[in-house]
């Protein structure tokens, strides 16, 4: 029986030492690394005085402390195995905490490889984006099991059904959101991620607020341009030569939320709103699939209104 891989996700503040402190606390426990990927952001952010020059001799001019900036974040993702541990998963976590995480102030969390996601899929009528994660389920490329496909439209009902996935149809419009949103968190219970794959109706804070970072959009357009509804006839009147799509994290902000994954096609004059829709069908369906398998693989970290993808 082979044993899973585990996944380490670090965020913290930049200091030396972080690549030597984890490597030595993982080869200590028998864990032998297969993947590790980082970056650190540039340093920056509010600025802070020096610590205080001693006390001037007589007649000495001050010398103004310099500013120091804040140094930057460190992100790292760490993948090892896990057959030679020399503790339970478990207590492994603990020692990490104790021994790595709480002296450098990090912000992390361990998974294992075979750990599958939970993830319920919205939708409306459009059956592009919705059909390529099914597809990319069913085959077995995305680490993940999907629950249910909620619609406000019953149209695609016998689509998804072909696939055993079941499909709930909630009607939905702004009169009866809230009563819409309470059936929809029903109907889609506990999940590890909400996918809004062409779910052409706003949510609400209150919804976004059951899964924050766990919402993930696409919209059809290269954010942040032509943010709202009919992107691709705003594109069209503005005579862009490229169109594109966006996977992104849904916030309170409509269409603000932390970008994972985008993609563009060129486009001409010669292009009318329904060819730019057609061709950016397939870049919504292919954005937001590989959107959808980074998060489910851990590979994702949101900094601020920012990812870093280990992709």
């Amino acid at each position: 029986m082979s044993h899973p891989r585990a996944i380490l996700l670090v965020q913290c503040a930049d200091r030396p030492g972080l690549v030597s402190a984890m490597s030595s606390f993982l080869f200590r426990h028998g864990a032998n690394i297969t993947d590790f990927d980082q970056h650190t952001s540039e340093a920056g952010g509010p600025m802070k005085l020096a610590p205080p020059s001693p006390p001037l001799a007589p007649g000495q001019a001050a010398t103004p402390a310099p500013a120091l900036a804040a140094a930057g974040t460190y992100f790292c993702r760490v993948e090892f195995q896990t057959d030679r541990l020399d503790l339970s998963l478990a207590d492994l976590e603990k020692a990490f905490e104790f021994d790595v995480a709480r002296p450098c102030q990090m912000t992390w969390r361990l998974t294992l490889s075979d750990e599958r996601k939970k993830v319920a899929l919205l939708v409306s009528k459009h059956d592009h984006a919705l059909l390529e994660l099914l597809w990319s389920w069913k085959r077995g490329d995305l680490r993940a099991d999907v629950t249910t496909v909620v619609s406000n439209h019953p149209d695609l009902r016998e689509a998804v059904a072909a696939f055993g996935v079941p499909f709930v149809h909630v009607p939905n419009s702004a009169a009866k959101r809230a009563e819409a949103e309470a059936r929809m968190a029903e109907v889609i219970g506990k999940v590890d991620l909400v996918v809004l794959a062409r779910y052409m109706q706003i949510v609400s804070p209150e919804f976004i607020a059951r899964w924050p970072e766990r919402i993930i959009n696409i919209h059809h357009s290269f954010l942040p341009a032509f943010v709202g509804a009919d992107p691709y006839r705003q594109a069209h009147e503005r005579g862009v030569k490229v169109v594109g799509a966006t996977a992104h994290y849904v916030t309170a902000e409509l269409d603000a939320g932390p970008i994972i994954e985008q993609d563009v096609a060129r486009v001409s004059h010669r292009d009318s709103v329904e060819s730019l829709k057609s061709l950016g069908r397939d870049l919504e369906r292919r954005v937001l699939a590989r959107a959808v398998r980074w998060h489910c693989e851990d590979r994702v970290l949101v900094h601020g209104n920012k990812t870093v993808v280990f992709s």
